[in-house]
């Protein structure tokens, strides 16, 4: 793994190369490319923290202001805008294979590219809807079957 050096120089939007801009909102810190392509730089860890609609946090970042006409080409390798000489690789956020985001290798880091995050978070709702349906649905089936058990160990 390569040494990540974390002094500050001004990062490049690794999509459409405008110089990107560092957003805060509440405790968490991104770098956003806006008045570009306007997607978003997560550091490690950065993008747990509002990858979820219930996340209230990442709902100013649903919205990066974007200029018209800028339309990243998806298939071009893109350099990370952390590491020196580090290429991001491209693949699905999850087992569900709706999103596509760039991911490096060395630092961690996520890029994504305007509207992901939020499909990201339309996913991950789905999914907690979906396993919340299917827990009530077995415990329901589970205290039926406990229920006839019962009954039919008391008739003679």
């Amino acid at each position: 793994m390569r040494n990540t050096v974390w002094e500050y120089h001004a990062m490049k939007c690794p999509a459409c190369f405008n110089e990107l801009i560092e957003l805060h909102v509440g405790k968490l810190a991104v770098d956003a490319c806006q008045g570009g392509c306007g997607g978003i730089w997560f550091d490690a860890f950065e993008l747990q923290k509002v990858d979820q609609e219930s996340e209230a946090a990442g709902e100013p970042l649903l919205n990066v202001p974007r200029a018209p006409g800028v339309v990243p080409d998806p298939a071009r390798k893109r350099e990370c805008p952390r590491c020196e000489d580090v290429k991001l690789h491209r693949h699905f956020f999850s087992a569900k294979r709706r999103v596509q985001v760039d991911h490096c290798p060395n630092c961690g880091g996520y890029w994504l590219d305007a509207g992901e995050l939020a499909l990201i978070r339309k996913e991950k709702s789905r999914a907690v809807h979906a396993s919340h349906a299917g827990q009530s649905t077995v415990s329901i089936e589970v205290i039926r079957y406990l229920y006839r058990l019962h009954t039919e160990e008391r008739t003679p």
